[in-house]
Formats: C-alpha cells, sequence, structure tokens
C-alpha cells in the first residue's frame, strides 16, 4: 500500500497523517513507515519525523511497540465487567458479587450523617484515616513510610497513580491475561502495555525482569484473586518479584487487593522497605457493594503527594458521607461478620462448581475470587457460542489476554450465584459445548 504522507514541518506531517486516517486510508494497525524511510521521502531531516510521530503519539492517534513498529492505534473499546444489557441468555460472565452477600446499608445510613463538611477542612475523614491506617499497614514493610488517599474507587486511584507519573507512550507492566479495567485503564491513558505472565502463584519474576528490561515505568499486579486467572501470590513467589524490584526503585509498583476482606489467601506484598514507588490500593466495592465508590490508598509520601494534587481542581475530595458511611460499616462486628460469610460461600460455590466441571471430564482449580479460569481443550469462543445455544452468556479468555495472537483456551465464568440445579445444569452443558465444539473430555478411571 502506497501511502499519501506530505509535509515539511513535524506540524504539517502529522496533520497528513490524520487526514489519511480520516479518510480511511489508514485504518488501526496499519504500519507506519520507518522514521528514516519517511525522513527520506519527504526530504527532511530525521528529527522532524521523530517529533510528527511524537505528536501523534501524545495524541494517542498512534503507538509505537519497539521492534513492531509504529501503528495505527486502535480506538476499539475494551471489554467491560457487568451484566450484559439486553440479553435474554442466563448471564455467566458478569464478575458481579452477589447482590445478597452485600450487607444492608440502612441501619447506618440512619446514623453517621452528622454535621456537613465545608470547603477547607481534611479531605479525609479522622475516623475513617485512624482505621485505614492500621487496615493498609497489614502486611506492608513495617520500615515503610505510609500515607492515605481516598479516591472514588480502585480504577479511578489506578488511572489518577499512572498519570501522575507516566506521560502518552510510556510503558506499563500488566499480568496477562489482565483484569479489563487494567487494559482500559492504560489504553486510554495512551500508555503502551506490556504484557507479564501470570501462573498459579501470580505474577512470574521472568516475565517481570523482560518487562523491566523494556523499559517499563510502572507495574499493576494484583497480589491475591487475581482477576481473571483467581491466582495468589506465595511468600516465595512476593520475595522473588520483591528482588526482581530490587534494582528498580524508582519504578511504579502499584498493588491492586481488590479482594481484600473477602479473599481465602494471605496478603503478600512486593514492596521491599527501600522501594521508592510504590501504591497499595483496597476497594470496598466487592464487599460494600459496586455502587460505594470508595477506595483507600497508601503509598509512599511523595507519591501520595502528587496524588493529591491529581484530585485538583477536579474531584477534590470524596464525599465525606460515603466516608462515614464506609466507617460505619467496616467498624461494626455484624457487617465484618456478614463479609466473612460471604467470603467463604464464594469459595464454597465455586470449589463445589470445580467439583461438578471434573467429575463431567473438564478438570480446573477453584483459585481465589468472583470468578473460575477454566481450562478447555479447544478454543474458548468455540464453546462460548454453543453455551449461547443452550441458553447461557458467558466470556471467553481471549478479551483478557494481552500477548498471545492465538485464541485463548480457557473460559471465565461467575457461578457463584446458582443454586444446585443450575450449577449441574452449567457444568453439563460446559462439557456438551466442549464436544460440540470438537473437544475431547478428560475420561475418569473407576477403581
Amino acid at each position: 500500500m502506497t501511502l499519501d504522507i506530505s509535509g515539511r514541518s513535524a506540524s504539517e506531517i502529522a496533520d497528513s497523517v490524520r487526514a489519511g486516517i480520516e479518510r480511511g486510508d489508514l485504518l488501526p494497525g496499519d504500519p507506519l513507515p520507518p522514521v528514516r524511510s519517511l525522513a527520506d521521502d519527504l526530504g527532511v531531516n530525521r528529527n522532524t519525523v521523530v517529533a510528527a510521530y511524537r505528536q501523534l503519539t501524545q495524541a494517542g492517534v498512534i503507538v509505537t511497540r519497539g521492534r513492531g513498529g509504529t501503528r495505527v492505534a486502535d480506538p476499539s473499546p475494551v471489554a467491560q465487567e457487568g451484566f450484559a444489557a439486553g440479553s435474554v441468555l442466563r448471564d455467566v460472565g458478569t464478575g458481579n458479587p452477589d447482590p445478597e452477600l452485600i450487607p444492608d446499608l440502612s441501619p447506618a445510613l440512619a446514623r453517621m450523617a452528622g454535621r456537613p463538611v465545608l470547603y477547607g477542612e481534611p479531605v479525609i475523614d479522622p475516623g475513617l484515616e485512624r482505621w485505614a491506617q492500621e487496615w493498609m499497614r497489614d502486611g506492608l514493610p513495617s520500615a515503610a513510610q505510609l500515607r492515605l488517599t481516598i479516591t472514588s474507587g480502585a480504577a479511578d486511584a489506578v488511572e489518577r497513580l499512572l498519570a501522575q507519573a507516566l506521560t502518552r507512550d510510556d510503558a506499563v507492566a500488566l499480568e496477562d491475561p489482565c483484569f479489563l479495567t487494567s487494559i482500559h485503564t492504560v489504553r486510554i491513558g495512551g500508555y503502551r502495555a506490556v504484557p507479564v505472565p501470570v501462573d498459579a502463584e501470580g505474577m512470574t519474576p521472568t516475565g517481570l525482569r523482560a518487562a523491566l528490561d523494556q523499559g517499563v515505568r510502572a507495574v499493576i499486579l494484583t497480589p491475591r484473586a487475581q482477576n481473571p486467572t483467581g491466582a495468589s501470590l506465595s511468600a516465595r513467589r512476593a520475595e522473588e518479584l520483591r528482588e526482581v524490584l530490587r534494582d528498580h526503585p524508582y519504578v511504579l509498583v502499584i498493588e491492586d487487593d481488590h479482594f481484600s476482606l473477602l479473599s481465602q489467601q494471605p496478603f503478600h506484598s512486593v514492596i521491599a522497605p527501600g522501594h521508592r514507588r510504590w501504591a497499595l490500593v483496597r476497594s470496598v466495592s466487592k464487599f460494600l457493594g459496586p455502587d460505594m465508590c470508595l477506595a483507600v490508598t497508601a503509598s509512599d509520601p511523595e507519591t501520595a503527594e502528587r496524588l493529591a494534587m491529581r484530585l485538583t481542581p477536579g474531584t477534590t475530595w470524596v464525599s465525606h458521607l460515603l466516608q462515614r458511611l464506609t466507617l460505619a460499616l467496616l467498624t461494626d462486628a455484624a457487617t465484618l461478620a456478614a463479609i466473612e460469610r460471604a467470603g467463604a460461600h464464594y469459595a464454597a460455590r465455586n470449589a463445589a462448581f470445580v467439583e461438578r466441571l471434573t467429575a463431567a471430564g473438564l478438570p480446573a482449580d477453584t483459585g481465589d475470587g468472583l470468578n473460575l479460569w477454566i481450562p478447555l481443550p479447544v478454543p474458548a469462543r468455540a464453546v462460548a457460542e454453543q453455551l449461547m445455544r443452550r441458553g447461557w452468556l458467558a466470556r471467553p479468555g481471549d478479551e483478557f489476554v494481552l500477548g498471545a495472537d492465538d485464541a485463548s483456551p480457557r473460559l471465565r465464568l461467575t457461578v457463584h450465584d446458582l443454586d444446585d440445579d443450575d450449577a449441574e445444569r452449567l457444568a453439563a452443558d460446559v462439557a456438551a459445548a466442549v464436544r460440540a465444539a470438537g473437544g475431547r473430555l478428560v475420561t475418569r478411571e473407576v477403581a
């Protein structure tokens, strides 16, 4: 394909590329000429083309992929968590907590409002700050200097953390497969995602080392209940990752401990005492409900100061009514007991479904979290299509994968709210869908 790119200045060249995209001559994923080649064709200095490409990269119009060259950015949206709107199918890919297990807010709402908060007052409710200091320090290095920030949920915290530390086209290490919101946040911010494989113990040291060698300026990882795999960092793996990070103290490390109070696994941090740029984010959305848009971020003092600046002049603070409600719930013994029961329920229902799948010839691991990550002998998208014919809407693993071009052989299922009859039917239908897609089930020997 011959590209009609013209111009003598960086602005003219950038405008010419934009015009080609608007006309449809350049489509998402199409390659652009190498800098030296385009400079020779236009008869301009190489630095002029570099400046033009930098303008386009900062605007999110193109992306650079190292040896993969420079290409037109793909504006297509990332798949989102939640119910599929308008579907008549039974949705088993939502990633939602069970609404029946979210604590009743009514009693706390009736007693926690108190006096109004005025401009100029502390942005963090003093009571919540005292409680969160202890909550956030648990599992972090005792020598770490810790500052708290309250944001409107974990995604808001991660977006602002990246924005205060990075510029467009900076590289960010992401788990692969990855949480959909993290993919969306990195893409919208114009950053370059560098995939790091995840195994049963979490992010792999070899993968993290390779990402750091590629110059990533931030790392986002999930210490437990990784979404979608359900993996949690073991103590050994956390130590291995700390060792990899030891020579990179200024790389921003963001730990998204989204499942926290519901998790059945211990928390192991990769943040070492000497690491200079770090943040631990804990949202309340999984156990108090997605509409409770509040997250607590603990970080080093410099990161906290920059993060606070990102809250101005936009969302200067999170509503003190919401902060007080959060504190009232998380200091209530009955609410904490209900959260503990909910965590045990999710684990038990997932384990029971894995037993049903294994009995049907599809062995799987339970992991931790709201979802199951089911290995299949055939591409998951083919199985998902077969399940739709049986009345189910499931999520194929392709939506979560960053680094592989091949179709994912994994299915992510949210099954904790199914009763026994529906769970039995879904397990049988998954097995039937695998057979219909040309896969073989595992035959169990009977003693």
